[in-house]
């Protein structure tokens, strides 16, 4: 169990070998999360990032109804409104940030409802698998709420310009087919499935040379975030260390042994 120091037990990491798990466990309320939970998020990403041992970081919420019905909305009145609204977003962005910005591959394995703030983190996971009775929305219109700007740069990550105006302007809900063919998720598989197909993709993934995914992360984000103006030189250097890495030794032989490789990410 990998838990840092100030942890609460609505918002839990736990390691399982190569993969560290981020589990909003608030089932009253669909996992919505409190202001807590949203502060503690980038400690347990931190953790998950220091932790040698974790290739992958999966985020899923407890039991099978929900990823996240999104920000606790009772707390709306006492925690986001006046003065407290600008406390209460730096949170959010604090905890997309940390998701955004993590080195390590992240997935968002999303059961069912998958709203709001919940949406929001799950766009800015690298990768989103979902079961075919989930359903998503940023409802933010029809709450009176403005949408933060530096939170719709995920949204066009995964989706065009004109869908993402449909999900904000209408904050209707979209069922998992109509999620798919947007581009919201990358896969849908039966509810019984997803579990096992997440830690499925999650191993094949944590199977390959460390240095090489986050490369490959690196690169892909930057270009995408910085099209006309990427920094080429850390993303040329970062291609680099792969070529210098002895994991590039390890794979080189493990190709000519016709054998699996033992990637140590060094």
């Amino acid at each position: 169990m990998l838990s840092p120091a100030g942890s609460v037990s609505s918002l839990r990491l736990e390691k399982d070998g190569a993969l560290a798990w981020i589990i909003a466990d608030n089932p009253a309320r669909m996992n919505a999360l409190t202001a807590e939970m949203w502060r503690t998020l980038p400690e347990h990403v931190s953790a998950a990032v220091g932790d040698p041992d974790v290739r992958v970081i999966i985020l899923r919420g407890s039991g099978v109804k929900a990823f996240s019905a999104g920000a606790d909305i009772s707390e709306f009145e006492s925690a986001r409104s006046g003065d407290s609204a600008a406390s209460y977003d730096a949170l959010n962005d604090a905890a997309f940030n940390a998701l955004i910005s993590c080195p390590k591959p992240v997935i968002a394995m999303i059961h069912g409802f998958c709203l709001g703030g919940g949406l929001g983190i799950a766009l800015c996971c690298d990768l989103r698998i979902a079961d075919d009775a989930s359903q998503y929305a940023i409802p933010a219109a029809k709450l009176g709420i403005g949408y933060n700007a530096r939170w719709v740069r995920p949204i066009l990550n995964a989706i065009p310009p004109a869908r993402a105006k449909e999900l904000l302007f209408t904050g209707r809900r979209f069922r998992s087919a109509e999620a798919e063919a947007m581009g919201l998720v990358n896969r849908l598989v039966a509810t019984s499935e997803l579990e096992t197909a997440t830690r499925a993709l999650a191993a094949e993934i944590a199977g390959n040379a460390p240095l090489s995914v986050a490369a490959a992360k690196r690169v892909i984000d930057e270009i995408a975030r910085h099209p006309e103006t990427p920094d080429m030189a850390a993303l040329d250097a970062a291609v680099a260390q792969c070529f210098a890495s002895s994991d590039y030794a390890e794979g080189r032989r493990a190709f000519l042994e016709k054998r699996k490789p033992h990637f140590k990410g060094e």
